[in-house]
């Protein structure tokens, strides 16, 4: 029996790829949300960071 004929034999397996999808949608709205809200001292200070050795 292949491996995917597993995951076909269990019932409600459907559900994960949608979950899995949404906890990913969430994520990158939130840092999607974060970034525009950085304020400008936040951006430059990330923005020179490599630069401050």
């Amino acid at each position: 029996m292949k491996f995917q004929n597993y995951l076909t034999t269990i019932e409600g397996i459907e559900i994960y790829p949608l979950i899995s999808l949404m906890i990913f949608v969430v994520f990158l709205l939130g840092v999607f949300y974060y970034v525009l809200k950085m304020s400008k001292q936040e951006v430059d200070y990330d923005k020179n960071l490599p630069l401050n050795d």
